[in-house]
């Protein structure tokens, strides 16, 4: 017998049993981002290795280690060949996708976007080489209202979620010229240092020195606290966009702890960073976070536009959800349609389709595969439906069908099937409410 092939690991299936909370999770931001005025845009899986090169940046752990690259091909228009990746994020798809579309030049844009992204990392809980993200990107505005705007968002999706113990961690990182100087600085402090350093930190030091920053290894923690304070080297502009943004989210009552450590491990972020983070997901407490990218457009060839977005990872919600223990709406049908003989089956059928269309959303399952009326009782209760109808062939020459509650209280009632459109929402309405 030949062996069952597997997922890849780090790659994994959602089963149906999991599904309904992904769908109350996706409904729940659709709906939220849609009332602050945010459009959906989808971009392609796979975009030119080029790309994440220039935004992410070459230096970078998601470039250096973690993309999947393919095989470079001609162009199937005769062009030059180029290497491709899958995505490991989505700012630098939107990004291209708008300066292509010339949807960002000189014009507001509020847009969103959710799917798989991909990154060859060793696989842990809350971290996968295959996972889901939502993102929100905005363009062409400036000020920090739109920074509090997006940390706004945040909490009051934690909110509608129902979930807790998630903390707004904020930093600056000044402009791009700013953060050089301070670049200076710390290479220097580090380089004083550098026996101290770990392996990880000897390559960062000349060239990504403010990743250093965000090192997990705890030997180097009095290291790093003692490292040169970037708010201290802080441009007049960036410090003031800060304050500002400082005072909007205490006027909507957010809190907020401001780190000076959180630098984020992407190229292009310039001013504003933030996290949501949690400490109820071990090691993998990050579940939201972004900040500005205000050089990145003109960086990948479109005109200086401003932009601020944030991505949060769907899997870490979704067990943190579990580990809150909140509960969704459910996904059982409401009637599973019992059909008991050959008439039973040619009535029932055509029952089951007047159903679905003079009752809008009713979710009903019609027995398929035959089976005596033991089994499909069965079948019924293990669908977790909240009714059951039987048509038998009795039922089916009294013009009558059966309703019996399967949740519950209550005995099986009989109705001609004439009153069947009109009687049946009202006794689900009913059994909702006991």
């Amino acid at each position: 017998m030949a062996k069952n092939i597997q997922s890849i690991r780090g790659m994994h299936d959602i089963l149906p049993d999991a599904t309904p909370a992904w769908q109350y999770f996706e409904k729940t931001v659709r709906t939220l981002l849609n009332g602050y005025g945010y459009s959906e845009i989808r971009m392609p899986i796979v975009e030119q290795t080029d790309l994440f090169k220039r935004a992410v940046g070459e230096v970078t752990d998601i470039v250096e280690k973690e993309m999947y690259t393919l095989e470079s091909r001609q162009d199937t228009e005769g062009g030059e060949a180029f290497g491709m990746a899958l995505r490991p994020e989505g700012t630098a798809g939107c990004v291209r996708a708008g300066i292509q579309a010339g949807l960002i030049f000189n014009q507001q844009q509020r847009l969103w976007y959710a799917g798989p992204m991909f990154r060859a990392e060793r696989p842990q809980k809350g971290r996968y080489r295959q996972f889901t993200q939502v993102g929100v990107e905005t363009f062409a505005i400036a000020g920090p209202d739109i920074d509090a705007e997006l940390i706004a968002m945040g909490a009051r999706l934690w909110k509608q979620l129902g979930l807790t113990n998630i903390h707004l961690e904020l930093n600056s990182l000044g402009t791009l010229e700013a953060r050089q100087a301070y670049r200076e600085l710390l290479v220097e402090y580090f380089s004083a240092h550098h026996e101290l350093l770990d392996e990880d930190s000897k390559r960062r030091l000349l060239t990504n020195p403010l990743r250093i920053l965000d090192t997990k290894n705890p030997a180097m923690r009095d290291l790093v606290a003692a490292a040169p304070n970037l708010h201290e080297h802080l441009d007049s502009e960036s410090a003031e966009h800060f304050a500002q943004l400082q005072n909007l989210l205490d006027g909507m009552g957010i809190p907020y702890r401001i780190n000076p450590r959180l630098v984020r491990g992407l190229d292009y972020y310039s001013r504003t960073v933030f996290e949501w983070v949690t400490d109820a997901l071990g090691s993998q407490g990050t579940v939201c976070a972004g900040g500005r990218y205000d050089g990145l457009v003109e960086q990948l060839g479109g005109r200086p536009t401003p932009a601020c977005g944030f991505a949060m990872g769907v899997e870490r919600l979704i067990l943190l959800m579990e580990a809150q223990g909140i509960q969704t709406p459910s996904a059982a049908p409401d009637v599973f349609l019992i059909m008991a003989g050959d008439a039973a089956l040619r009535a029932g059928m055509a029952i089951a389709e007047q159903l679905r269309d003079a009752i809008p959303g009713l979710n009903l399952v019609s027995n398929c595969g035959g089976g005596n009326f033991k089994t499909q009782m069965k079948r019924a209760d293990k669908s977790n439906a909240h009714f059951a109808l039987i048509l038998g062939e009795n039922e089916v020459q009294r013009a009558e069908i059966g309703l019996k509650p399967l949740r519950g209280s209550g005995e099986q009632i009989n109705l001609p099937i004439s009153q069947l459109v009109e009687q049946l929402p009202l006794l689900m309405a009913a059994a909702q409410q006991q």
